[in-house]
C-alpha cells in the first residue's frame, strides 16, 4: 500500500537538490516538472513505498507559511526518517557529499542503526535502518 503522508520540501536550488538527494540517499525520481524560470515546479521522489514532493523555493501564498532553514537561524520544526538497507553505507556518502552531520552513525536502543544530518539547504534528515512498520506488524 502505498504511504498517505508525503513530506513536502522546498529548495532554493530545486534540481541541484534532486540530483544530490538521488545520488547520497539513494531516492528516485518519479516525476519532475521544471518551471519557466529553470527551476521545479513540481517534483515527486520515492524510495521503497514512501514517496516526498519538492519543489523551488518561490513567492507565492504558501511562502507566507514556509521558511527555509538558513532564513531561522538553522532551526527545524520537522525533519525526514529515511529508511535505507545500510546506514553506515549512506552516512559516509552523505559526509563526502558535504551533508552536515548533527549525530554520527550508531546503534539505537530501539533497534537498527541511524544518524541525523542537514542535507545541501539546511533540511533536517535522520537516515536509519530502523523500519516502523515492521515493528507495527509484530
Amino acid at each position: 500500500m502505498p504511504a498517505s503522508i508525503i513530506p513536502s520540501l522546498r529548495y532554493r536550488n530545486a534540481p541541484a537538490a534532486i540530483e544530490w538527494l538521488c545520488r547520497v540517499f539513494g531516492v528516485q525520481k518519479n516525476l519532475v516538472v521544471p518551471d519557466e524560470s529553470g527551476g521545479i515546479a513540481h517534483a515527486q521522489l520515492s524510495c521503497g513505498d514512501g514517496m516526498m514532493m519538492l519543489g523551488s523555493v518561490r513567492d507565492d501564498e504558501w511562502r507566507r507559511f514556509i521558511r527555509q532553514p538558513d532564513e531561522i537561524s538553522g532551526a527545524a520544526t520537522q525533519s525526514i526518517y529515511l529508511v535505507v538497507p545500510d546506514a553506515d553505507v549512506t552516512y559516509e556518502r552523505a559526509k563526502n557529499a558535504g551533508a552536515e552531520i548533527l549525530i554520527p552513525v550508531k546503534d539505537e536502543e530501539y533497534g537498527g542503526r541511524s544518524f541525523s544530518c542537514r542535507d545541501l539547504e539546511g533540511h533536517l534528515w535522520t537516515i536509519g535502518t530502523y523500519d516502523p512498520w515492521e515493528s507495527a506488524e509484530d
